[in-house]
């Protein structure tokens, strides 16, 4: 695609999921959406939905007005600049100054910006934030957009960003102890072996060697002048792009943009933007990486890399057509081999895809399994070698025309209630990339007209083209060493590529596939009664069978319908011998397909159709969740009813889910990440066997098929005490015949629908333990606060503020006055169920050799906060961020779907949710000093830190981190 939808067309072609955000309602389409096309070498045209302009200085500008979400503007300052163009004293130096940019500028003193943007309710990380590239580097401000002061002063600060950077020397060799916390933050596995990777991956060209984090030596001793050329060669306006998309008046944006960027001045002399070349790929090899750390196997057939740019014309619109059409065809029969009994390979893919924004390949990959890279890489060669020597058949070429086709519908649907990011994203790909900007209206109109008219043979004669054949190659091997792996060698790879290309292939065969999941409806069920909640806009059914039904009709999106159910009971009924059967019971059975259909044929029956449905145990409920587009709802209830019909049970499949569990769970062994994260709920749970941890491969060997299934048939025969809630686009009149048919048919024999209290409590006192794991310099705190607590609406929100208080002193003290992290923050949460009890996590990457004071400097504000409580400014933008938060909530389907679910299951009023804003204006200073009181009892904790495996480095640490 050449458009914002780009991605998620890609994705939904290429892994053809039973997606949810697909669309449903039939809405009027244009008039024209199947009228017939102008010239195909016309070029795109820019939409009218957004104004394009330039200043005389170069700088380019885009403004829409959008208005979801409401009084919010989205802002991007995009720069055609990134580590590419980096001198070699600059290693680092281009993402350096994208974090000088939080650090004193012509208007904002060190420290002011965040402030400022944080008591307007911009949260720091989650809403303000910006990255580097190899070619650009974007910065992103989403605003609230009511008041004009704050609109001016926005972009006073994207105005600092473009040419008022003050990068005093005190505050860059300030902020030097982040970025060194954010590069050994990025060290481990992946780091080690992308540095032996690039220069093979990217050709030995330039960004082989430009990663944007830079060389450490580089960081810690560049002089000033450095990042001040760099600061001085690309931050300037003619490489720069202003992008604001929001429920503003696009004229008063235009003269905000001419204001503050007008004036702004290009270099004299200019050094020329260049973009670095990539040598052209003639011979084949091989390369095997390996790391004891690492994740997963895998193997990367990476064909020729070729330069690409997109062809801004409706002939090259219609290229990328055909290309996600091909892509989603052949993913789709990769998809259907990774679930063999015994598959090649785990999952995999192939297309051809962007290098860099001028460069791309076509390329095979797949995660491997137990039985390593020679059987996924036969399958990837001889699956591409199968669609281009026979192409594919018209009913996989129809199925992705139907998925494709209802994507457009989608997205036309919801075309008035996109959010202003979405848009935003697309505007940047267009200044970055080139990629055309028709505006939806003209692309609907364009994939309606032409996606019925891609043949069969267009698309054989594109795989044909596409797909290499005897052309040089770059075959990589990744995975973990150490005892046990077998590691291929670069010519063990290289014979298994030859030899898959020298064996015969036959066309494809397509199997043929129920047309619809039922042939006829059940035997409905009636609706014995009906109330109204005005308040909240409900209404309640009771359908005959006893099964209740809570319905929310909205308009917050046009195309979109969610619906959630479940009850007491889960795992928690089940003994400890059935942990894991019963643990795995859900996941197994939807493995094994639906009823009569394997996954497979869901996939394609479900072609096109726009619902997605899933029934599992959780630890102490039974949960049914679901979504649809408007016009598939009926669909989403067939497949609800199904879940409670029976299970299909398939061996070949079972294996073959188990053999891809298995190898997971096998390789986390070696991940120091795992490691630490199974250490702390060890030691927060004192090793209970039922507590909560992730499989081990002894566990999944413990799980049998047929007690899964049973376990599963046990709380899923019965629908007796579910409630289902629906929320989103649907007529309450129209939808009740379906409720009636579909869940007042379903069975209700008795079963327990009550949980089991599993005694599962934490340790108490102070628990200290340290985990030595990890061969890279760097290390983990984690501290963990639990107890019990009386658990309401008011208490919950005051341990939520106490949390968001203590995450801006942690961003405030620990990372930008002491350098000791770079990210990391404490997260907390309540729950009635099993018992009523909280619990506060707190994560910080560090080094090793900084332990001892993160623990001390976390501590250190636990206190302050426990005997002082926060500062009113503190609280005040907490409060901002909750409110603006609130409001954009209030329109959004799984907010209220998620709050009546929880309502029905804590028992709360669900009218809570229109009193929100008025608790957070009641929440006082004192309150949060109070809960920092009970909740963060530094009598009572679990401290786990992870560092290296070097025993030296360990008991060194071991003596500084005791408090």
């Amino acid at each position: 695609m050449i458009s914002r939808f780009t991605s998620l067309v890609r994705f939904t072609l290429l892994l053809f999921p039973l997606v949810a955000t697909v669309p449903g309602q039939a809405l009027a389409a244009p008039a024209s959406a199947a009228a017939a096309l102008p010239d195909l070498n016309a070029p795109l045209p820019i939409g009218p939905q957004v104004k394009v302009g330039k200043l005389d200085n170069g700088l380019t500008y885009y403004i829409q007005r959008n208005r979801k979400p409401e009084h919010k503007l989205e802002l991007r300052l995009v720069v055609k600049a990134g580590s590419i163009l980096e001198d070699e004293d600059q290693q680092g130096l281009a993402h350096f100054t994208e974090h000088m940019a939080f650090n004193g500028s012509t208007h904002f003193k060190k420290h002011e910006l965040v402030s400022y943007l944080q008591s307007i309710g911009v949260k720091f990380g989650a809403d303000l934030n910006a990255y580097t590239s190899f070619d650009e580097t974007v910065y992103v401000l989403p605003v609230p957009a009511e008041r004009p002061q704050d609109l001016d002063k926005a972009f006073l600060v994207l105005e600092d960003w473009a040419h008022g950077l003050t990068l005093n020397p005190e505050d860059i060799d300030k902020e030097r102890d982040i970025v060194l916390e954010e590069l050994r933050l990025g060290k481990g596995a992946g780091d080690r072996m992308q540095k032996v990777l690039m220069p093979k991956i990217y050709n030995g060209s330039r960004y082989a060697d430009r990663l944007p984090i830079g060389q450490e030596a580089i960081l810690r001793n560049f002089k000033p002048d450095a990042i001040r050329r760099f600061y001085r060669d690309w931050y300037r306006p003619d490489l720069m792009a202003v992008v604001a998309v929001g429920d503003v008046d696009p004229a008063q944006v235009e003269q905000l943009v001419k204001r503050h960027f007008a004036g702004l001045k290009n270099p004299v002399p200019e050094r020329k933007r260049d973009y670095a070349a990539i040598p052209a790929r003639t011979g084949t090899e091989a390369l095997v990486v390996t790391d004891k750390e690492s994740g997963p196997a895998s193997v990367l057939i990476r064909y020729p890399v070729q330069p690409y740019r997109e062809r801004a014309t409706l002939a090259g619109y219609r290229e990328q057509l055909v290309e996600g059409l091909f892509s989603g065809m052949l993913n789709q029969r990769l998809a259907e081999l990774a679930q063999t009994a015994s598959p090649p390979f785990m999952g995999a893919s192939s297309a051809p895809g962007r290098l860099t924004p001028r460069y791309r390949s076509y390329n095979a990959m797949a995660a491997l399994g137990k039985n390593g890279p020679t059987p996924a890489i036969d399958a990837l060669v001889q699956e591409n070698e199968r669609a281009r020597q026979f192409g594919f058949g018209a009913a996989e070429l129809e199925r992705v025309k139907k998925t494709l086709l209802r994507t457009y519908e989608l997205a036309w649907n919801e075309r008035d209630k996109t959010d202003s990011a979405q848009y935003a994203a697309e505007y940047m790909r267009h200044f970055l990339e080139g990629e055309a900007i028709p505006g939806i209206d003209a692309e609907y109109r364009f994939v309606n007209a032409m996606v019925p008219g891609i043949t069969l043979d267009e698309i054989n004669a594109y795989a044909r083209r596409t797909i290499p054949a005897d052309s040089g190659k770059l075959v990589i091997y990744t995975g973990p060493s150490g005892a046990g792996a077998a590691i291929p060698t670069g010519d063990q790879l290289l014979a298994a590529v030859a030899a898959a290309e020298r064996r015969d292939v036959q066309k494809h065969d397509e199997k043929a596939v129920a047309a619809r999941l039922m042939d006829q409806p059940p035997k409905p069920g009636s609706i014995a009664s009906e109330t109204q909640d005005a308040r909240l806009g409900l209404t309640r059914l009771t359908l005959s069978n006893g099964v209740k039904v809570i319905l929310k009709p909205t308009t917050f999106r046009n195309d979109q319908v969610l619906m959630s159910a479940a009850r007491f009971g889960g795992q928690s009924l089940f003994d400890e011998r059935d942990t894991f059967n019963a643990r795995y019971a859900d996941t197994i059975v939807a493995a094994m397909g639906l009823k009569d259909f394997t996954p497979v044929d869901m996939r394609k029956i479900l072609a096109g159709k726009a619902a997605a449905v899933s029934a599992g145990l959780g630890t102490n409920t039974d949960v049914v969740a679901g979504t649809a587009g408007a016009t598939d709802v009926e669909t989403m209830l067939q497949m609800v009813w199904l879940k409670f019909a029976g299970v299909r049970r398939d061996e070949d499949l079972y294996k073959s889910f188990i053999g891809k569990q298995m190898e997971l769970a096998r390789n986390r062994l070696g991940q120091p990440g795992a490691l630490f994260g199974d250490a702390v709920l060890a030691t927060l749970y004192d090793n209970n066997p039922r507590a909560p941890r992730a499989l081990r491969p002894e566990d999944i060997a413990r799980i049998d098929l047929d007690r899964a299934i049973a376990i599963y048939r046990e709380r899923f025969s019965s629908a007796k005490d579910l409630t289902f809630i629906f929320v989103g686009s649907f007529d309450v009149a129209a939808i009740k015949p379906l409720l009636a048919t579909y869940l007042g048919s379903l069975p209700t024999p008795d079963i327990p629908t009550a949980y089991r209290d599993l005694g599962i409590r934490p340790v108490k006192g102070v628990v200290k333990k340290v985990v030595n794991s990890g061969s890279e310099d760097r290390s983990t705190v984690s501290l963990t606060f639990t107890g019990p607590a009386d658990v309401t609406e008011k208490e919950e929100l005051r341990l939520g503020a106490l949390t968001e208080v203590m995450n801006l002193r942690i961003i405030d003290v620990l990372r930008e006055k002491m350098g000791l992290i770079y990210g990391g923050g404490m997260e907390g949460s309540m729950t009635r169920l099993p018992y009523s009890h909280y619990t506060v996590g707190v994560t910080l990457p560090t080094g090793p050799q900084n332990v001892g004071k993160v623990v001390d400097a976390t501590f250190a504000e636990i206190e302050r906060l426990r005997t002082r409580g926060p500062e009113q400014s503190e609280l005040d933008k907490v409060k901002t961020n909750w409110l603006q938060s609130y409001r954009k909530s209030l329109q959004d389907n799984g907010y209220w779907l998620a709050t009546l679910q929880t309502s029905l299951t804590e028992g709360t009023d669900p009218a809570n949710i229109l009193r929100f804003d008025k608790e957070v204006a009641a929440l006082t200073a004192d309150d949060v000093k109070q809960a920092a009181q009970r909740y963060l009892n530094t009598q009572n904790y679990v401290q786990v830190v992870l560092n290296p495996e070097n025993p030296a480095t360990a008991k060194r640490e071991q003596a500084v981190s005791q408090r």
